[in-house]
């Protein structure tokens, strides 16, 4: 005879020899309740698991055998008591008190272990989180002469075990009590008890109730039958709003037979940041596995939250998320392609509602039209794009422009709209996210479209130029300005351009701002590293000050003789042009707007005093 089985035969004989778990049980608790479960809560999910895969084991030789769990809550204890399989003496000391081993894993089972939700036998030791006692009373039904066993556990690790009358189960199937923890006592509540098994249970094969209520909630709400589209939007929705707070904009099926998926996406009505880390309601075959599965669909979707039912993927050892593995990876790849296929029909079919879609979530579509050249050309009439036409689809506003010119910063866009606005020159803002890679992969999906970076030879030359004459005559204003801004790296010419109330404009480009930053960061080196840079120098173009030869004040400007009255002048037209274009200051540009600001206020009341 074995030790496993010399021991049970001495539990027969001597049913109240206490017995200790081979390992410590108190730092196993402090293990479980702090480091593997996110909340005691779990220990009713292990219970209804244990009694769900015990069924399923006694229905892979009993088709028809019941199928039935019951909790009862009170008095701080809880009683669950399930129809399944059952256990044998042996079976209590071979599995109820070893660490890593399952009743799902006794001889004759192995052939049903795909239908069962444990994975890693934890079991019944998780409920210590919030027990102090735990009493089970089974029979088996693998082996009908034998009696009933009862095991009983404490949490200073040891426990009993022993045989008990006929009468004190006669059917087969386990019951388990567990008496509450100090301080855990409101885990045990019928209140709580009734609310953690509708949540973790709803979608439970079998008849499961708290007392006398229903737990169990089937068909899911998505695959059930409705009398026309309408209720079944309205049901949804309904169902979206108990579940995550939100009354979506559309939902979306995620049904995928071959990756044993069923669910629905729910699509949220306001945007979100495509960084925040979307949470998933997962049931794994009809069991909560979390609330906040993270990896299940692809990252461009984070504007939908869905809920599913699988029996594909494989949870971690807590059982509160996703093991990242092969299978992951496919059903996420398919429920992707039902989200694709969903906007696809949207544009094909409901246009109204793709618009409203549109309006909340097109950073995502953009997110994902990046990468799939299908999904550009399906969504190229609808993305909107602001521009200096107004916000119109790329697709519209190639239609108007011979050339698409677009800017790759706000700051840029900020700069040329109301110029180029008022010469005729398209341009699409390109610095929000996603946007200029979406317009430079225009003319892959719309063969012959031309698409050109703006930058300030262009704006420039789209500029009238000033009467040779006049330009001449204004020498000297000129050179007093272009002397002015020369230490700042910036040029000025002189062009007449609407609107006129724009006395300037200042236009720059990627690389005079890398020209300006290497000659700023050279001016303020040591000489061995100034000299570095100064081998950089490049021969880009400078930023440019264009004084708008139309406007009353920059006429008025260029009548003065004064140099340094026009220096001062031109400095405060340069930083005006600065604030109008938005554009971040640099310490240098601050210092000349205060040296500006000054320099005025001394002119004005020079020349008030002078007239007084």
């Amino acid at each position: 005879m074995d030790s496993q089985s010399s021991q049970a035969s001495q539990a027969s004989h001597s049913p109240r020899r206490p017995h200790t778990f081979q390992v410590d049980l108190r730092g196993l608790v402090d293990l479980l309740s702090h480091h593997l479960y996110s909340s005691p809560k779990v220990y009713l999910r292990e219970l209804l698991q244990n009694a769900v895969d015990a069924i399923t084991a006694r229905r892979t030789t009993e088709p028809d055998a019941p199928a039935r769990v019951r909790l009862t809550a009170e008095g701080g204890a809880l009683r669950v008591e399930d129809t399944g399989v059952g256990l044998t003496e042996a079976d209590v000391h071979d599995l109820l008190a070893t660490i890593g081993r399952s009743s799902k894993r006794a001889e004759g089972l192995q052939e049903a272990r795909s239908e069962f939700l444990g994975q890693f036998g934890i079991g019944l030791l998780a409920c210590f989180v919030v027990a102090e006692r735990i009493r089970v009373v089974s029979r088996s039904a693998r082996t009908p002469g034998a009696p009933p066993v009862e095991w009983t556990a404490s949490d200073d690790g040891s426990y009993t075990v022993r045989t008990l009358p006929d009468a004190e189960r006669r059917e087969p199937g386990t019951t388990v009590h567990l008496v509450a923890r100090a301080g855990a006592a409101e885990w045990l509540t019928p209140e709580r008890v009734g609310a953690l098994a509708r949540d973790f249970g709803s979608l439970l094969p079998y008849d499961v109730r708290v007392g006398d209520e229903p737990v169990t909630d089937l068909p899911a709400p998505w695959d059930r039958s409705y009398p026309s589209p309408a209720t079944r939007r309205v049901t949804l929705a309904r169902h979206c709003h108990e579940l995550f707070g939100f009354t979506p904009l559309d939902t979306v099926d995620l049904s995928v037979p071959l990756a044993g998926v069923r669910g629905v996406a729910y699509v949220l009505p306001s945007a979100v940041s495509p960084a925040q880390r979307a949470g998933h309601r997962v049931h794994l075959k009809g069991m909560l596995l979390t609330e906040r599965a993270e990896q299940l669909l692809p990252d461009w979707a984070f504007f939908v939250r869905c809920v599913l039912d699988t029996d594909s993927l494989r949870p971690t050892a807590s059982r509160e998320a996703l093991y990242e593995d092969e299978t992951l990876a496919a059903v996420r790849e398919a429920l992707g392609e039902r989200i694709r296929a969903w906007l696809t029909g949207l544009a094909a079919g409901d246009p109204e509602r793709l618009a409203a879609f549109l309006a909340v979530h097109h950073l995502g579509v953009k997110s994902l039209a990046r990468h799939d050249r299908e999904m550009l050309v399906t969504m190229l009439p609808w993305l909107p794009f602001e521009t200096t036409d107004g916000r119109l689809s790329l697709e519209e506003f190639a239609q108007r422009h011979p050339v698409v010119h677009f800017t790759r910063t706000v700051e840029e866009y900020r700069q040329v709209a109301p110029i180029a606005s008022a010469q005729g020159i398209g341009v699409v803002n390109g610095g929000y996210t996603y946007d200029s890679e979406l317009v430079e992969a225009l003319p892959s999906v719309r063969p012959g479209t031309v698409v050109a970076e703006l930058d300030a030879e262009t704006v420039t030359a789209h500029l009238d130029a000033v009467d040779p004459a006049e330009e001449l005559a204004l020498s000297g204003f000129l050179a007093a300005a272009r002397a002015r801004l020369d230490p700042l790296g910036c040029d000025v010419v002189l062009r007449a351009f609407h609107p006129l109330s724009l006395p300037a404009l200042h236009l720059d480009d990627r690389d005079a701002r890398h020209e300006q930053a290497r000659a700023d960061a050279e001016a303020q080196a040591d000489d061995l590293w100034a000299g570095i840079l100064g081998s950089l120098r490049g021969s880009a173009p400078r930023a440019r000050l264009v004084l708008n030869h139309l406007n009353p004040l920059v006429r008025r400007i260029s009548s003065l003789h004064d140099p340094e009255l026009i220096g001062t002048a031109t400095e405060s037209l340069y930083g005006q042009a600065l604030l109008m274009a938005q554009r971040p200051l640099r310490p240098a540009d601050s210092a000349l707007l205060n040296r500006a600001f000054i320099g005025l206020l001394e002119w004005a009341t020079h020349r008030e005093d002078g007239q007084a």
